[in-house]
């Protein structure tokens, strides 16, 4: 048996922020990241629609990018003080992970974090609190998915949080939001998108009620993503709603080594110049991780099935992963991406030498592979490396190297 499972009301298209105005309870907490949400006036807006709702309202405000467990456990901290029957997450994939995070404590507050990362293992919510989630970017959906996404920084490991449990029960997808992403943001977060999109549609746990939502968003993504990224304010507009159908499409079918790759070496370079930002890492990670699940023949099949809807050209199942393949390093061009690590730069743009030396690299490779391997998502993956092949297949995803086992 298998489950599949949204938010119980979705409010998308222009104005859909206003839905705020419909929910029922007496006091909610926004969680917001920076200051955007500010600075554009949408955390305005949202506070008085609440109000307007007739709910006393508190921010927990300044949730960084790639949340902490530290911000999470202050966050429920905040929540246990005041009490609300709303949580309220509005931004990129940060503050609504970190929120759902904080959601978990605040109902159970003898949960830690080790007990939050156990795969489909948090009991159930809901007895305190609802969670709307309203997103800012086109890229992580978690808006509609049931992943959060934490770092423990001493461990340098990106931790992910898999549970139906913390599904939102209300997602406002509305376009305004999405059109004060800077250009970089718009790239990484498009990527991801279709790296969620792809890993669905070929993940074991793939079925008939998510495969039409993985390629319409693929569809979409090849359409809109490289308009949006030149500033297309319609392709913008679009692809926030082609991200979060790639997001209900991977919620339930899960994802692949792609993501476990990116979550393993994230935080992994810290101490030598940045993040290796979560999109960024997806783009470049994925033509590799095609080509290795691609010597399984039915992963082969899936990937031509994408080929052939984005009407790309091969006779072969072969050559039409290839030409997946050769389109997506396009992508990642015209998105300025860079193909490999060695030359992702600490401000994410290619570089003839990126911020990760080979001799760091090489020293923490076979530590990332057993902890790549250990991911949530490694699980659904079309084809399980052993730990010799993950570290294989991590050097080509450095050096930019031919993936041939």
């Amino acid at each position: 048996m298998a489950r599949f499972t949204l938010p119980r009301d979705l409010y998308h298209g222009e104005g859909a922020l206003e839905a705020l105005k419909t929910l029922k309870g007496t006091k909610a907490m926004v969680c917001v990241g920076g200051g955007s949400m500010k600075r554009f006036g949408f955390l305005d807006k949202i506070v008085s629609y609440l109000e307007e709702a007739g709910m006393e309202v508190a921010l927990f405000e300044g949730i960084e990018p790639d949340p902490s467990v530290e911000t999470v456990m202050k966050g429920a901290e905040a929540m246990l003080a005041f009490e609300p029957d709303w949580i309220v997450a509005v931004g990129g994939g940060s503050p609504i992970d970190a929120a759902k995070a904080m959601w978990i404590k605040y109902e159970y507050p003898e949960c830690t974090f080790e007990d939050m990362c156990k795969v489909f293992g948090i009991p159930e919510l809901r007895k305190k609190a609802h969670f709307c989630a309203i997103s800012s970017t086109s890229g992580t959906a978690t808006e509609v998915t049931a992943f959060s996404i934490i770092t423990d920084y001493e461990k340098g490991i990106k931790y992910p949080i898999a549970d139906f449990e913390i599904t939102p029960d209300v997602a406002i997808v509305d376009p305004a939001l999405a059109q004060t992403m800077p250009k970089k943001l718009t790239a990484h977060t498009g990527m991801d998108a279709m790296t969620h999109s792809i890993e669905a549609y070929v993940s074991t746990a793939n079925s008939d009620f998510t495969d039409p939502l993985a390629l319409h968003s693929i569809g979409m993504i090849q359409r809109d993503l490289v308009d949006s990224y030149n500033g297309d304010e319609g392709a913008r507009a679009r692809m926030h709603n082609a991200q979060c159908l790639a997001g209900m499409a991977f919620s339930n079918a899960l994802l692949g080594i792609v993501h476990s790759m990116a979550h393993k070496t994230g935080a992994a370079f810290e101490k030598y110049g940045a993040h290796i930002i979560h999109g960024a890492a997806n783009a470049m990670y994925l033509p590799k991780v095609i080509a290795f699940n691609a010597k399984d023949e039915t992963a082969k099949a899936r990937y031509a099935v994408i080929a052939d809807y984005m009407k790309l050209e091969g006779e072969t199942a072969d050559d039409k992963v290839a030409a997946l393949i050769a389109y997506l390093r396009k992508m990642n061009d015209d998105l300025n991406i860079p193909h490999c690590i060695k030359n992702y730069g600490a401000d994410s743009y290619p570089c003839e030498q990126g911020f990760v030396p080979e001799d760091v690299f090489l020293a923490k490779v076979e530590d990332i592979a057993a902890n790549a391997i250990l991911d949530a998502c490694t699980g659904s993956n079309p084809r399980i490396p052993t730990q010799e092949e993950m570290v294989a297949l991590l050097k080509c995803c450095y050096y930019d190297t031919e993936v041939d086992f």
